[in-house]
């Protein structure tokens, strides 16, 4: 392809996760033959979201005012924390519905390979905010992988220090409906070592 324009329309579109060059070669093809339809629409709503999409100041989810619309709500339990790796977590939560406490966003999951430290994370902003709200409970809802579960365990040891808080995971294990024969060997492990009295 010869048209540097339309080439780094594609480009720039194969930067979207899940989306590969064929992808975005037909996203592409689709946009320029509907500019009036589907083209401006989307670039105006673009531009709008770059201008008007903010970090809240507090939590860390997006919304267009800072603190969000989640910090502001008086009907959430301030005295407990959710803490999530990324805005997609807390988006599956509330979409779900059976939490109504405070959230905060790390950004992301502790990794050496990434070069991602405690430093690049939004920890030393959540002790702050605990000490300050005087926060009951701290529910650690990271990913299972190593990297989230070494995340959880740095988050962990530095609130050891704050009295009355009680610090909690999400459980682990065989899903609901799970047959033991399917799971794979970690999880299988992660469910053993968290049985509990019935």
């Amino acid at each position: 392809m010869t048209n540097s324009e339309i080439d780094k329309l594609i480009n720039e579109i194969s930067k979207l996760p899940g989306l590969g060059r064929r992808s975005a070669q037909r996203i592409v093809l689709y946009l320029l033959k509907n500019k009036e339809r589907s083209l401006l629409p989307l670039v105006q709503s673009l531009q709008e979201a770059n201008q008007k999409i903010i970090n809240c100041e507090i939590c860390g989810n997006i919304d267009t005012i800072s603190p969000c619309s989640l910090c502001l709500d008086v009907k959430r339990d301030r005295q407990t924390i959710c803490v999530v790796e990324d805005l997609s977590d807390l988006w599956t939560f509330e979409r779900i519905g059976f939490y109504r406490g405070s959230y905060h966003v790390l950004g992301g999951s502790l990794s050496a390979i990434n070069g991602i430290g405690t430093d690049d994370l939004n920890i030393t902003k959540l002790i702050q905010r605990i000490k300050k709200q005087s926060v009951k409970e701290v529910i650690l809802a990271l990913s299972t992988t190593i990297e989230g579960q070494t995340t959880s365990h740095v988050i962990a040891d530095k609130l050891e220090s704050i009295e009355d808080l009680y610090v909690t995971r999400l459980a682990q294990g065989v899903p609901m409906g799970g047959e033991v024969h399917y799971l794979d060997e970690n999880t299988l492990n992660a469910a053993f070592q968290s049985r509990k009295k019935i």
